[in-house]
C-alpha cells in the first residue's frame, strides 16, 4: 500500500476518491479479478475511457454474478469482496474461512503439488524475493497507518538479529523494528533516511525454505527505491527516471538476510529468520 501501482481497471472506490487505503483495496481487486475469470468478461464498461470507468465504480451498484448461474457460496464470496465501504470487506484470513473456500477442503486434490507442476521454480523464487523486498521496505519507509501490518510478516517462532542481539517472537521483532525505523526517520519527515535496494539474491534451501539476501544504501529522502540489474518493481521509478546519484547521497549501507518459509495457506509466506547489518558512512 501507500503507492500508486496497477491500473484504474481494478482500483477500489476509496483509491479513486484519493482517500487513505490499505489491504482492503486488494480485496476489491481480488473480487473483480475472480468475477472476471468466472464470467469471461470484465464487469464494467471500459469502452468510454478511464474517467467514465471511475464514475461507474463510484456510482453504480457493485457488480455481482448471476445467481441462477453460480453457486450461492460463490455469489456470497464476490459480494463480500466488492463492498463499496472498505471497512465492510473481510480480511484475507476471513476470506480463507469463507464457505466458498471451505467447501473444497475435503476434495482430496493436492493443490500444492499442482502448482509445483505448472510453475517455473526459479521464476517463482525471484517473484517471492522481489515481492518480499517491495512490501517489506515499502512498509518500513512508508506512513504510520499501514506500519502495524509489518507484524504479519512474522510468527512467534521467528527471530531477528541486529547489533549482537537476537529478538524472538512477533511482538519483540516488531518493537525492535519500530525503534530502528524511528531512528532512521528522525524528527524531520522531509529529511528521513530511506532504503535504496541495489542488490537482491535468492536461493532455495530444500523443498520449502527460501534464503533472500538484500543489500543497498541509506539516503536522505521520502521514498523507498529499488534499483539494480534485473530489478524493477511495478509502479516504482527507475534510476534513469529520477536521475539520482546514489553514492553522493549515501549516508550508510545495509545488508539484510531473510529466511522465508511457507505459511499455513498456499501462496503465503512468513519470515522465520532475519539478520540486519548497518554500516554508517
Amino acid at each position: 500500500c501507500a503507492t500508486f501501482v496497477g491500473t484504474v481497471t481494478y482500483m477500489s472506490p476509496e483509491r479513486i476518491r484519493n482517500e487513505n487505503y490499505s489491504y482492503a483495496a486488494d480485496i476489491w481487486s481480488l473480487g473483480l479479478t475472480i468475477l472476471e475469470c468466472a464470467t469471461g468478461k470484465f464487469p464494467y464498461n471500459v469502452n468510454e475511457g478511464p474517467a467514465n470507468l471511475m464514475l461507474q465504480i463510484l456510482d453504480d451498484p457493485s457488480p455481482a454474478p448471476p445467481e441462477d448461474a453460480y453457486t450461492p457460496e460463490f455469489c456470497s464470496f464476490i459480494k463480500d469482496c466488492l463492498w463499496k465501504d472498505a471497512d465492510a470487506r473481510p480480511t484475507c484470513e476471513q476470506l480463507l474461512s469463507h464457505p466458498f473456500i471451505k467447501r473444497y477442503e475435503q476434495t482430496g486434490v493436492d493443490l500444492a503439488a499442482y502448482v509445483r507442476g505448472v510453475v517455473n521454480p526459479t521464476e517463482r523464487l525471484k517473484q517471492i524475493a522481489e515481492m518480499l523486498a517491495v512490501h517489506y521496505y515499502l512498509l518500513f519507509n512508508g506512513s504510520e497507518g499501514p506500519w502495524n501490518h509489518m507484524k504479519t510478516f512474522y510468527r512467534e517462532e521467528s527471530s531477528f538479529s541486529f547489533s549482537g542481539n537476537v529478538y524472538v517472537g512477533q511482538s519483540a521483532i516488531f518493537d525492535t523494528l519500530s525503534n530502528i525505523r524511528k531512528k532512521l526517520k528522525g524528527d524531520r519527515p522531509r529529511e528521513k533516511i530511506v532504503h535504496v535496494v541495489e542488490k537482491l539474491h535468492c536461493r532455495a534451501n530444500g523443498e520449502t525454505e527460501i534464503a533472500i539476501r538484500v543489500s543497498g544504501s541509506f539516503i536522505t529522502g521520502n521514498q523507498f527505491l529499488i534499483f539494480g540489474e534485473g530489478l524493477q518493481a511495478e509502479g516504482m521509478p527507475s534510476l534513469d527516471e529520477i536521475n539520482i546519484d546514489i553514492p553522493s547521497k549515501r549516508v550508510g549501507q545495509f545488508r539484510e538476510q531473510f529466511t522465508v518459509l511457507p505459511g499455513t495457506s498456499m501462496g503465503c509466506y512468513y519470515i522465520a529468520k532475519q539478520d540486519l547489518y548497518i554500516v554508517q558512512s
